[in-house]
């Protein structure tokens, strides 16, 4: 294989792999960016995943599977919020419960429903007309699944909601300053529930993205910390979408490095290929979060004192 050949591939598989990142990471961004740190992504991924997969495979619909997994995301980002803006529990210790939660429950339902590991012909590539023809570039960006077009489509999407909406003012604020928020009108219980939801609901569909469209099958915990990553990517960023998308792309590209080198034999130890994502996460952490500043009112609850 020639050396166009393998960066061509690495980047194809860049990004794709990217498409997971995308997902969750977008959606904790929302999340945070509302003063709100969710650590049960990975939990909230697993259920997502399992959800789609199952209904796929039973249904061989692949929009009832993604549907599924909508679902759960945004009941498991509902129960998220009403613990943390109603109950006002410690939000890391909440989160790692969701995340043990969904670990734990994805691994009964598989054992419980399928047993074994199954197959499901996920969504195929989209050749994207004209685009999809130009040489190289064609077939690195435009000849992917909808899920990973439909990750990159998020990120102007995100970044329009977030810094040109009045929602996305009311999200800003009431990550910076809820009691100011608050006595301007702003329902800050409403703005974080809604960011939860949908913090929740991009984590599901994250997982979908794994089992339905890049790896087509579900096996216990498959996320293997990606969830953790993407709340990583997140402090990488700075809160800021643009930062995510560079920090998603860094990471996928790693990943997909890493397996390269893995099918190209290359001579080092396997394990220690597959540690460079979650080293480079440890690196980016140490270099970034003392250089960054957090939302004011990250993981700060917040009483209305009626």
């Amino acid at each position: 294989m020639t050396p166009e050949l393998v960066i061509i591939g690495i980047l194809t598989s860049g990004i794709r792999l990217a498409t997971p990142y995308l997902y969750a990471s977008i959606g904790e961004t929302f999340g945070q960016r509302s003063g709100v740190l969710n650590l049960g992504v990975e939990g909230q991924m697993l259920l997502g995943a399992f959800a789609a997969f199952y209904v796929a495979f039973t249904t061989g619909n692949l929009g009832l599977g993604l549907l599924a997994a909508v679902i759960v995301g945004a009941a498991m980002g509902l129960a998220m919020a009403f613990v943390t803006v109603n109950l006002q529990a410690q939000q890391g210790i909440s989160g790692i419960g969701f995340y043990l939660f969904g670990l734990g429950m994805s691994d009964l339902l598989f054992k419980m429903l399928l047993g074994t590991v199954e197959t499901v012909k996920g969504f195929p590539p989209l050749h994207i007309p004209l685009l999809g023809d130009i040489p190289v570039v064609g077939e690195i960006f435009f000849q992917q699944n909808i899920m990973v077009y439909g990750a990159f489509l998020l990120v102007p999407v995100a970044i329009f909601i977030l810094n040109k909406t009045t929602l996305g003012l009311k999200i800003r604020s009431v990550g910076e300053n809820p009691e100011a928020a608050d006595s301007l009108g702003v329902s800050v219980a409403r703005i974080r529930y809604f960011t939860i939801i949908l913090g929740g609901t991009l984590s599901g569909i994250a997982g979908a993205s794994m089992s339905i469209a890049l790896l087509n099958v579900f096996q216990q915990n498959m996320t293997s910390g990606l969830g953790f990553i993407a709340v990583a990517l997140v402090y990488f960023g700075a809160w800021r979408v643009r930062g995510v998308l560079i920090g998603a792309l860094l990471f996928s590209m790693v990943n997909s490095l890493q397996l390269w080198m893995q099918v190209l034999n290359v001579p080092i130890p396997s394990e220690l290929a597959v540690m460079m994502p979650y080293v480079l996460t440890i690196v980016v952490l140490v270099a970034t979060v003392s250089r960054v500043r957090p939302p004011a009112a990250l993981t700060k609850p917040f009483d209305r004192g009626d």
